[in-house]
Order: structure tokens, then C-alpha cells, then sequence
């Protein structure tokens, strides 16, 4: 009888442990970057004529973005943030202070499902979430993490 080689010893013995998630904190906002610039107030109004012109919407009834030019720019004045080691990500408004961003704390963690994809969302109140994106099966370890913002974790598989 031939012996089995090491190396596959080894592959067989990590097949039979069990498998951990790997658990996933919401971010720390102090460390989050804002990876895009916001657009112009040009830019937006390029921008309002063109989306706001198109047909299809008023068809659909999905006009209520641009009935005028302030509430066009509330729903398009957004820039892209980060966390710090780029996990998570979200669209945050252009008129809320960055600084006002990066004192902010986790209050919650949700897992959705959009498609095939995972979707961790980390809330911090007032409309701003950041969400990690994956194909990983998560749960959330402790949904109400209000008091302390560490808490707020997921685990994925």
C-alpha cells in the first residue's frame, strides 16, 4: 500500500473542519473617503434638461424628480464614499458637510438580498447607509446595535 502524500493529508484534514463566516463590521465613518467629486451646479443643470426631458418618463408618471430643478438637485447631488479599506460604499448628499459624515456612528445592520447579490447595509440615521455587496450567504450577528456602534457586525459564509 502506498502512503498518502503530506500535502494532501493536509488538503483533507482542512476539508473536514467546519467552515466559519468571516465576520464583517459596519465601518468606522472617521476613516470613510469620498472617492467622487460632487457634479457642478452646471453640471446638474445639463443634466436636468436632459434626464427630465425624456418622454418615457412622464409615460411612466415618474416625474415627480423633476418637477423642479431643487428637487432634481436633492435626488442628483450625490458623490460616492468609501470605507477606509473599501468594502462598503454608499451615495451620500452633497450638501451634508463631510465632516458631519465622518462624526456619524452606526446605528443598525440589515442584510438584503437585490438578485443574486448580498447586500450588508450599515445604517447611521438620516437616510445614510453603506452597503457591502457580495455573493456570500450573511446574517447579521446583532441587529439592534444603537448603544455601540461595534456591534453592528455581519457574518458571511
Amino acid at each position: 500500500m502506498k502512503p498518502i502524500p503530506i500535502p494532501l493529508l493536509f488538503l483533507l484534514a482542512g476539508l473536514a473542519l467546519p467552515a466559519f463566516g468571516a465576520e464583517l463590521a459596519c465601518p468606522d465613518l472617521a476613516r470613510a473617503v469620498q472617492v467622487a467629486s460632487c457634479p457642478s451646479d452646471e453640471e446638474l443643470r445639463y443634466t436636468f434638461t436632459g434626464y427630465c426631458s425624456d418622454d418615457k418618463l412622464r409615460y411612466k408618471g415618474d416625474t415627480d424628480v423633476c418637477t423642479t430643478f431643487e428637487s432634481y438637485r436633492q435626488f442628483k447631488n450625490l458623490a460616492l464614499w468609501e470605507s477606509a479599506d473599501g468594502n462598503f460604499s454608499a451615495y451620500v448628499s452633497c450638501d451634508r458637510a463631510p465632516e458631519a459624515v465622518k462624526a456619524t456612528r452606526a446605528t443598525s445592520v440589515r442584510v438584503a438580498r437585490q438578485g443574486r447579490i448580498n447586500l450588508v447595509v450599515c445604517g447611521y440615521g438620516d437616510g445614510l447607509n453603506f452597503t457591502h455587496r457580495t455573493r456570500a450567504e450573511c446574517r447579521v450577528s446583532t441587529a439592534a446595535c444603537v448603544g455601540d456602534a461595534s456591534a453592528c457586525k455581519a457574518i458571511c459564509d
